[in-house]
């Protein structure tokens, strides 16, 4: 058969996709475990969550000083010991932390979980925070804020999540210097006992796995007393519907930072689906509606785009770029003509579809190894969202219609609730 090079391939919209289940028990101390068998390599991943991230803490920074301090040894091993250990195994382990949740993941083969599983427990009931790691820790944290704050886009995000949430609000909170300064060993360790010591985790376990791999974590985290941590009230200023723009001179900067956006939903919102598209359409991939009209046509940056950042108790949405000051008010003015063509215009049959079609092609792209199935299911099981949120992913997308998405942009896009950031100048 001879290949016609001038005539495009057939083209099939993905219709669905088959995600493999998760299994889901309960150990007999309360502790859920979350497990999926998928693939052909003898590897696994093991994630550890907590609700332990900076929604539950009364001091800034210490939920992310603890989530990265973890390794840092216990009092039977240093930190060295302990990356030694897992080395021998060719296994490693991370330390995440976020806005709602903080965790603990190894990854290394199946046949070594065993082994691993002791050293992981230790970790995690063990912990001392050490006052020379401790020292090193804040040096870093205060040097990369240091360099950091010399730049126009790590200010100008600041500043937005600051402004889109609220002072007070966990999700506006980032770290300063004074914060840094202020955390001391004996804040770690209340912050560890409080979220992390014996209190009850999620427990997801992915790749080549069998019952026997789950009855393994079983004998270390299902049989111990565990209590549930109390979550501390967090006081939210209700932020003005009007908003007035910002900006941050910053004479040594060639270039503009701008942020525009708003705090909006999560992902059990019934807008949420349509509220992707539209974002997908303004400046979420490539070939979006800002970057056709003020990097393609304009020349105004290198690269714009737009993102729907959901949490667990809310979310945001956000458009970002970098321009030179010189072109600052003309990208402001483009990215408003943009938003309102969407408040005003209906967007055509085929370029919604190309958008449905790029969106749902990037879903099926990104379930490609049992590590990312699992990672699917654990925003599921975080979030309280049904299991069949991405079995009907797809059908959500293609539900959302031209007049859906006009709606949409009209009921949260209006311009002057967005909050927008200018670091650099005008």
């Amino acid at each position: 058969m001879i290949l016609d090079r001038v005539k495009s391939p057939d083209f099939q919209t993905i219709k669905s996709v088959n995600i493999p289940r998760i299994e889901s028990l309960t150990f007999a101390n309360g502790t859920p475990i979350h497990y999926i068998s998928v693939g052909e390599q003898p590897v696994m991943k093991l994630e550890i969550s907590f609700e332990a991230g900076n929604w539950f803490e009364t001091q800034n920074g210490v939920s992310l000083f603890v989530a990265k301090m973890l390794g840092e040894g216990t009092s039977k091993h240093s930190a060295a010991e302990i990356n030694a250990f897992f080395d021998q195994y060719g296994a490693f382990i991370e330390f995440g932390h976020g806005l709602d949740r903080a965790n603990m993941t190894v990854y290394g083969l199946t046949k070594y979980l065993g082994n691993l599983l002791p050293m992981v427990y230790e970790i995690l009931h063990d912990a001392i925070f050490p006052e020379k790691e401790l020292a090193v820790f804040k040096n870093i944290q205060l040097q990369t804020l240091q360099v950091n704050t010399e730049k126009s886009s790590f200010v100008a995000n600041k500043v937005f999540r600051k402004k889109a949430f609220g002072d007070t609000h966990p999700y506006g909170n980032s770290l300063d210097e004074a914060s840094i300064q202020q955390i001391e060993r004996e804040h770690l360790q209340a912050f560890y006992q409080s979220f992390w010591y014996n209190k009850k985790a999620k427990i997801f376990l992915s790749g080549k796995i069998t019952e026997h791999e789950v009855r393994l974590v079983e004998e270390y985290f299902g049989k111990n007393v565990i209590t549930e941590a109390q979550e501390h009230e967090v006081s939210i200023v209700k932020q003005s519907e009007r908003q007035e723009p910002i900006l941050i001179e910053k004479t040594s900067a060639m270039q503009s930072s701008i942020r525009m956006g708003k705090q909006l939903m999560t992902r059990k919102h019934p807008d949420y689906f349509n509220m992707l598209v539209l974002n997908e359409t303004l400046g979420g991939y490539f070939g979006s509606r800002l970057m056709k009209n003020i990097r393609e046509e304009k020349g105004l940056t290198y690269g714009i785009s737009s993102n729907v950042s959901p949490f667990s108790r809310s979310g945001y949405f956000v458009i970002g770029t970098d321009v030179k000051r010189e072109f600052t008010q003309q990208t402001i003015d483009e990215i408003h003509k943009e938003i309102q063509r969407l408040q005003n215009e209906l967007i055509q049959p085929d370029e919604l579809e190309v958008v449905k079609n790029y969106m749902i092609g990037s879903f099926a792209g990104s379930l490609n190894t049992p590590f990312d199935i699992a990672d699917r299911y654990k925003v599921i099981f975080s979030e309280n969202l049904p299991e069949s949120f991405y079995d009907n992913y797809i059908a959500n997308l293609q539900a959302v219609t031209s007049e859906m998405v006009l709606e949409t942009a009209n009921k949260y896009l209006a311009i002057d609730t967005l909050v927008e950031v200018v670091v650099g100048g005008k």
